[in-house]
């Protein structure tokens, strides 16, 4: 891309020849936020706000992983304990401590400012996720700028913002949105220094600023999901060394001061829990996690190609124009530009595609470079224009299709027709419309213009609407609400046959995880307890508590649907006889 032959070349930096219709709205608000890079910051960051918001606050905790992320830091601040990672009475060393520490600043920080109940409140624990998101945005754009003009930039940082891979990690206490955030820093950074080299820019004195955001972005990865990041860095400099038949360029990087810089960002935790835990953390977190993913974890095995076909859901709406572009991008591969990203993107894909475990969120740190590529290409005027362009449909179908999944799926769980959502639906395949219609090679910026207008009211009727409206899904979060509404102080719990995540974090750490036995045991040893019972437990409850003489109330009975284990359920809170 940005490079030193005489003629334009795919992706370099330079305003396009042919200016679409500048009587639209959309581009006239493109123009405008064009102007400037502080214009150009401030657009994209409402946009990443209006698109990540919905259900931010009010979407209940979300089983598993995300409760197991937010219920392992609420025990470190009630703790007071930064090093070790525990779930209750277990470690949890499959994860470095990263996104742990940030989510406990968001929490104390709440705290301290006054904010009540502030442990409990999941959106505090997403907040690094948003945060994370938002960023990944903004240095997307950044780094497009090494390869396209600062409108193509605008471009694609609104092709990873509006993804719908994207928008489900920023509302989820998790690592990805933020290994996104420090996987796009480090690698605009080496882009930079890539194609400086490419340039035979300034070769005696390398500037330091690129090689501190690359080194201190590969340290942040570390620490939030340990090695995984090199990965993105090693393939990727050791194709491009393969390809140019050298790597000299390294040197620009600071290598020595650079390692030095990533120990002492990295080692002190790392220290600090082996001097706690032995060689625990090392043995559970690669050989544990990490390794295992090799082989189908958790039930989530798939065989090659699946990350593939997900690509046209996850990368929507940017995922139609990604596959036009893909004839223009195969034709400039050797071109500095388009070979640095797509030594970015297909090696680690390959890799993705070929580990068993597959879930939809590994490949996210490659988004970013498809959505520079795919912008190169939108720049240039040479998307295909052959049968590829009828994915253009696809703007209009994912709309249609989600709409109706989210309505249906409401009324089939809460009875609800939830017409609130039925506007913004309107809306999103309204525009969805618009963006199929008005479809052409010259007019795409307008048509991916109007998918991401789609994509923000697509954002709030799912997000801000159907979704906190199903009740069902979220049991623990009705049991939590029946617990704070008991007459008596501090209540116990002891869950039986219904032990997810996001109970723990709701009801509380001491909160027991047993079977009905055990629940009727608990609930006959003092008052103010209370014991919450699946149905499937309710036999061996009744049993003990006949066998051991305990007498016992119905408080209430909660009906849901466990979507960790996809099936319908039946909790009922029993009380000892006296408790209010």
């Amino acid at each position: 891309m940005a490079e030193t032959y005489a003629r334009p070349r795919f992706g370099q930096p330079r305003e396009p020849k042919n200016r679409v219709d500048p009587g639209s709205r959309l581009i006239g608000v493109l123009d405008f936020v064009a102007g400037s890079h502080v214009r150009a910051v401030a657009f994209l960051t409402l946009c990443g706000l209006l698109l990540f918001l919905p259900g931010f606050f009010n979407i209940p905790p979300i089983d598993r992983d995300e409760a197991r992320f937010a219920q392992a830091t609420k025990q470190m601040v009630e703790s007071s304990d930064f090093v070790d990672i525990r779930f209750q009475d277990e470690v949890r060393y499959k994860k470095p401590v990263g996104i742990y520490w940030l989510q406990a600043t968001a929490v104390e920080t709440a705290s301290v400012l006054g904010l009540p109940r502030a442990q409990v409140r999941i959106w505090l624990y997403r907040v690094p996720s948003l945060i994370g998101a938002l960023g990944a945005v903004l240095l997307t754009y950044w780094t497009a700028l090494a390869f396209v003009t600062r409108r193509g930039a605008v471009l694609a940082g609104l092709i990873l913002g509006s993804s719908v891979l994207l928008g489900a990690e920023a509302r989820l206490a998790k690592t990805d949105a933020m290994l996104l955030f420090t996987v796009v820093a480090a690698m605009g950074a080496l882009a930079r220094v890539y194609l400086s080299w490419q340039r035979g820019e300034d070769p005696a004195h390398p500037p330091w600023t690129w090689p501190a955001i690359f080194w201190t972005a590969v340290a942040g990865g570390i620490l939030l999901k340990g090695p995984l990041i090199l990965m993105f860095a090693g393939l990727t400099i050791g194709t491009l060394a393969i390809l140019d038949r050298s790597a000299t360029w390294l040197w620009r990087l600071r290598p020595v001061w650079g390692l030095t810089w990533l120990l002492v960002l990295v080692l002190p935790w790392f220290v600090a829990i082996f001097w706690r835990a032995g060689d625990a953390f090392f043995a559970d977190s690669i050989g544990g996690d990490m390794l295992s993913k090799l082989a189908a974890q958790e039930s989530h095995g798939a065989p090659p190609g699946l990350y593939l076909l997900l690509f046209w859901v996850t990368f929507w709406p940017g995922a139609p124009l990604a596959g036009m572009a893909v004839p223009a991008i195969w034709r400039a591969r050797r071109e500095p530009g388009a070979q640095y990203l797509l030594a970015w993107l297909v090696p680690s894909w390959i890799v993705f595609e070929l580990v068993l475990t597959k879930l939809p969120h590994y490949v996210l740190p490659l988004y970013p470079a498809i959505a520079i590529l795919t912008v190169g290409a939108l720049e240039r005027r040479v998307l295909s224009r052959s049968w590829l362009m009828r994915g253009a449909a696809w703007w209009f179908v994912i709309p249609a299709l989600a709409s109706v999944v989210a309505v249906v799926g409401a009324v089939t769980l809460t009875r609800q027709p939830v017409f609130l959502a039925w506007p913004f639906v309107a809306a999103a395949l309204i525009f969805g419309l618009f963006a199929w219609w008005l479809y052409d090679d010259n007019r795409a910026e307008r048509s991916l213009l109007n998918a991401v207008v789609a994509a923000i009211f697509l954002a709030v009727a799912i997000y801000g609407v159907v979704v906190p409206a199903l009740t069902p899904l979220f049991p623990s979060a009705e049991i939590a609400r029946a617990l704070r509404n008991v007459a008596c102080v501090g209540p116990k719990a002891a869950a039986a046959g219904f032990h997810e995540p996001s109970l723990v974090f709701m009801t509380g750490t001491s909160t027991l995880l047993t079977d009905g036995s055990g629940a009727a045991d608990f609930l006959g040893q003092g008052s103010c307890r209370f014991a919450l019972v699946e149905q499937r437990s309710e036999r061996g409850f009744a049993q003990r508590a006949e066998a051991i003489g305990l007498r016992y109330d119905v408080a209430a009975r909660i009906d849901g649907y466990n979507i960790s284990q996809g099936r319908a359920i039946s909790i009922a809170i029993f009380r000892s006889e006296g408790t209010q």
